[in-house]
Parts: structure tokens; sequence; C-alpha cells
């Protein structure tokens, strides 16, 4: 079956009418863009990642449900069609990373995405037992990104997971928390273990990482990947209803969702944002702002205070 191709522009006219609820999804969900979607470096390797991926918290965590594992397969079609390729879960998502595995093997895209999970328990062995579980889950004999989730009992799984980088189990390893209060911890430790990645909140509200973590980042050339850039919802119970201001077109922004992820990639230190959904046209309306123009500091403040003011 052919698949119509769609310039950016035109991509952009049905991403706005999406938004405006004047387009249910689908002309995009057979989109090829004529561009690629950006993408940043991996500092310790120079390996290239989208800078939008997806998060599978809740959104993933379907069991055995044949409808609603039929929508997320889609979701993944579409993610992958766009250029994306991080997916996080974690043995705290339920069976998100059964239902990763399963529906990426499914669709037979298994060897197309970047696999990021995480180590959420306490001991050495109990930790080996749970990592070896997601790689059965999440059908992989190699996984992209292990991280260690929330920190807990970071000094144990730090051993753990240096060994399995050096014997080739894993190719990346991380730490990664969801909250401010634990932005100094993540500092220490990526000063004190050199992480490849660390994963933290982030939004156009939630700014607290600006006060030292992206410096510090920055100074250990640490990957960063970002979850909460929606503050779980929040900014669009904020903006529900209200129109985009004219001047975001020059930033390629035709949803409240891009302006929010592109205020997020325009900070520069970003390797991914991982928003998770469960919906095929929000998963396109994420892709594309990895796509067009971002906001320079000038931008990035315009939008912070239009926000700030609504």
């Amino acid at each position: 079956m052919e698949t119509n191709e769609y310039t950016r522009r035109e991509a952009f006219k049905l991403t706005a009418l999406m938004a405006l609820g004047l387009l249910a999804c689908p002309s995009l969900m057979s989109f090829k863009s004529k561009e690629s979607i950006l993408q940043r470096t991996i500092p310790s390797s120079s390996e290239m990642l989208p800078v939008v991926g997806l998060g599978t918290w809740q959104t993933f965590d379907v069991g055995n449900s044949s409808e609603k594992r039929a929508t997320l397969a889609e979701v993944l079609r579409e993610m992958q069609k766009l250029g994306g390729s991080v997916i996080d879960s974690s043995p705290m998502y339920g069976s998100s990373e059964r239902v990763v595995g399963d529906l990426a093997t499914k669709t037979g895209l298994a060897e197309k995405f970047f696999y990021a999970t995480k180590v959420w328990t306490s001991g050495r062995d109990a930790g080996i037992h749970q990592m070896d579980r997601s790689f059965d889950f999440m059908q992989r004999t190699k996984m992209d990104l292990m991280q260690i989730h929330n920190l807990v009992d970071w000094k144990t799984h730090v051993k753990t997971l240096k060994d399995w980088k050096e014997k080739g189990k894993i190719k990346y390893w991380g730490i990664t928390h969801y909250v401010d209060s634990s932005h100094a911890s993540l500092e220490r430790i990526i000063k004190q273990e050199q992480p490849d990645f660390v994963q933290f909140n982030y939004s156009i509200r939630s700014r607290y990482a600006e006060k030292s973590l992206f410096e510090t980042v920055r100074e250990n050339q640490t990957a960063v990947l970002i979850n909460q850039p929606y503050e779980s919802g929040s900014l669009f119970r904020m903006t529900r209803g209200k129109q985009l201001p004219e001047w975001t077109k020059d930033y390629d922004i035709n949803s409240w969702g891009q302006y929010f992820l592109k205020f997020i990639l325009s900070n520069k230190l970003v390797t991914c944002v991982i928003p998770g959904t469960s919906k095929p046209h929000h998963v396109i309306d994420n892709m594309m702002a990895g796509y067009g123009k971002l906001p320079d500091e000038k931008g990035r403040e315009k939008m912070y205070t239009y926000l700030k003011n609504l």
C-alpha cells in the first residue's frame, strides 16, 4: 500500500488542524517526512539520538487487552515513521516493559528502537534478577540504556551496571529522578560516577534544573533525558480552550504540546524528551516538536512570560 508523503509545511498544517479539533488524526498516520527529525549527540559515544522519544508510565500498562495493544502498536508505528526511537520504561510501570517488547516484535520494528529501562529494587541479587526479567520482557539480548530508578540503592546497582557495560550487556547506564529535591543528589552522583545518562524533570514552568544541574551535565558531558514535560498534564489544563499566540508560527509551533516540548528542546543540553502517550495522534503531535525551528533565548523567555501571564 502506498503511503502519502508530506512536506514539513504540510505536516505542520495538519497538526494545527488536529490541535483545533478539526482533524481527528489521520492524514498524518502515513506521514513520511522529507526532512529528518532533529538529533543530538550522546557525549560518551557520539551516537546520535532523535530529540523526542516516548515514555510508558501508565500509558503502556495495558496488560493483555487486545484493543489497547492495537492502539499502542499504532503509536509505535507512527513514532518510528517520524524518526523517533527512544522508548523509556521501568519495572515500576506494571506491564509496560512486556507490552513494549511484544508490540515492537509484532510490528516488525524491534530493531528500530533505543530501549531504556530501569532497576527499581534494593540489593545486588534482586537488582540482577529484576534487570534480567526486563531483558526478557522487552525481548532484548542487549539493553541500550539501563538506569537506576529514583536512585534506589544506587551505590549497589552502579557496580553492576558498570560491570555490565564493560561486558557489553548494556550500552549505557544512567540515573533518574523526577523531583527538584533530588537534583543535588543527581549532581553529586554525576560528578562521582560519570554515568552516560541522567533523567530528570524539567518543563517550561518547572525550571529548577537550570540552577545548577544543567551546568553539571555540561561539565561532565552527560546525556539528558527529560521526564514530566507536561507537568502531569497540568500544562494542558492550564491552556485548555486558549489559542496559541500568532508569533508561535515563527517556531513552527502548531499545538500547545509542541509549545511545551520546543521550549524544553531549545535547551541544547537536552538530549531527548520522553512524553508519555497512548494515542497515535498525540505521538504524532509530540514528534513534530522535533521538526522545524526552535526558539532562541529571547524566544524562550517570551514563551515563558506569555504562559505565566495567561
